[in-house]
């Protein structure tokens, strides 16, 4: 009786952002707003990447990789955000859930692999400049883009199989914005223990090694920068490192805050709050933060701009 009950749950609400009525539009033209920012921006630089030579380096094929991964986060959770602020029903499928949650495993997993990979990246570049061109060659480069979506699509295979393992018979009301793996479980009538093990051990270890590396990778950065001596080196190492570093801090924050941590049966807001940040805020800010502080994508796009501009002339 209890796997009949269960089997009949095909559709859950989604409870969306909490907000207060009049506020509904507004908050529907901002994250619009953002999104079309998101996707513009994120789109905009790997554009700018293909198209300039001068930017055919390891750098910006794996900033490049970081824009795509940005704009697919974002398109896998804002639109259902803003359909459900003007949509009369939040109702979603079961079978929409689980692609819903198998795509935001894979690009929010490939992303901690790249800013790894981006950290690494810096690291060579500053402290063995020399073997640099040896090191990050075009095959290795390639090898560890494909193990970044590999290992990305890996997790999300781990997480959505066991996901199948569970019964809803209950309740439907999924409290978050968005089909993730906690909230699922919290409305599971079957013990979600094993569940909560696989996040642990699966999750924790790829945030633990990959911030491993990216603060590695920099520690060694920062005592080669100070050995230089020159304040010309320091400025050169911090323009091109820092956006890196901002980035890193702003999306490893929320993320080990909200897989890593003690699980508690309160708190859906302040949960929503923090998966608000890594799924909508960092892909709107990472194009801005990279083209603000990167000399030469800035001169890159200005001459971008200028070409097209004497062609319209």
């Amino acid at each position: 009786m209890e796997k009949e009950n269960a089997t009949l749950l095909t559709e859950f609400v989604l409870t969306g952002l909490p907000y207060q009525p009049e506020w509904k539009i507004p908050l529907f033209l901002a994250f619009l707003v953002m999104y079309l920012i998101t996707i513009v921006g994120n789109l905009g630089l790997i554009a700018l990447i293909w198209n300039d030579p001068h930017l055919h380096s390891p750098m910006y094929l794996f900033l490049g990789s970081l824009a795509f991964v940005d704009a697919w986060i974002s398109s896998t959770v804002t639109p259902k955000i803003l359909v459900n602020f003007i949509a009369k029903s939040k109702m979603i499928s079961l079978s929409e859930c689980m692609i819903q949650f198998f795509s935001f495993v894979i690009s929010v997993t490939t992303e901690c692999f790249l800013l790894a990979t981006m950290a690494y990246d810096r690291f060579v570049a500053i402290c063995k400049p020399l073997l640099y061109p040896v090191i990050m060659n075009y095959r290795f480069c390639i090898w560890l883009l494909v193990s970044s979506f590999v290992g990305g699509l890996l997790h999300a295979l781990i997480h959505e199989g066991f996901l199948f393992r569970l019964t809803f018979c209950n309740i439907n009301i999924i409290h978050h914005f968005y089909c993730d793996i906690i909230p699922l479980l919290k409305i599971s009538c079957t013990d979600p223990s094993l569940n909560f093990l696989i996040i642990f051990v699966f999750s924790g270890s790829i945030q633990v090694f990959t911030i491993v590396i990216v603060l590695v990778s920099y520690t060694f950065v920062l005592f080669t920068v100070l050995k230089r001596k020159s304040i010309k080196g320091i400025r050169k190492a911090f323009s091109t490192c820092g956006a890196h570093l901002l980035s890193v801090s702003l999306y490893y924050g929320p993320l080990l805050f909200m897989y890593v941590r003690p699980r508690s049966p309160q708190g859906d807001d302040q949960d929503m709050m923090e998966s608000l940040f890594y799924t909508v805020i960092i892909p709107f800010l990472n194009p801005i933060i990279y083209s603000l502080r990167n000399n030469k994508v800035i001169d890159s796009l200005k001459k971008t701009l200028k070409g097209n501009g004497e062609l319209l002339y």
